[in-house]
């Protein structure tokens, strides 16, 4: 090795290294990405399950589509950032259509369908270059009505 070449080693190593690093760390991202997705599809699918057994417009619906317990925080302890805000709950008729007055003894009759989604959750990215949050998309789920939290012969209970 001449006296010209002391130190290549290094410089290569800090160069191939940094590339492999912001790999890395951009693949860990992208894993984070998925799993907040699957989490807010999850979530939908939680409070729509929720929401078809429940009383309608109960708070515990929501509660529940951000893993949080019913009568627990507004603030999701598993994903950062999303709180029941986030959720929108919806009764639709047998064409799909948003019932107009879902907690009305009409409207009631008429609800068929309930969709719950999750929507504007922005996604705060961590990588060492700077890009702001993204907004993922809409998660709705929809589920045929069961109960809507009125017993045979009881009285209405909250969920």
């Amino acid at each position: 090795m001449t006296k010209f070449q002391k130190g290549t080693t290094t410089v290569e190593f800090a160069i191939v290294g940094s590339v492999a690093m912001l790999v890395l760390l951009t693949v860990i991202e992208f894993s984070r990405v998925l799993f907040v997705v699957n989490a807010l599809g999850e979530g939908a699918r939680r409070g729509a399950r929720m929401a078809i057994v429940c009383p309608i417009n109960d708070p515990a619906i929501a509660q529940t589509s951000i893993f949080s317990r019913s009568g627990g925080s507004n603030a999701s302890p598993v994903i950062q950032d999303l709180t029941t805000a986030n959720v929108s709950v919806q009764y639709l008729d047998q064409a799909g259509e948003i019932v107009a007055n879902p907690a009305g003894s009409e409207g009631f009759l008429d609800i068929r369908y309930v969709r719950v989604s999750i929507e504007n959750f922005q996604h705060q990215l961590v990588l060492p270059i700077p890009i702001g949050p993204i907004t993922l998309p809409s998660m709705p789920t929809t589920f045929p009505r069961e109960s809507l939290g009125v017993p045979r012969a009881e009285a209405v209970q909250p969920c």
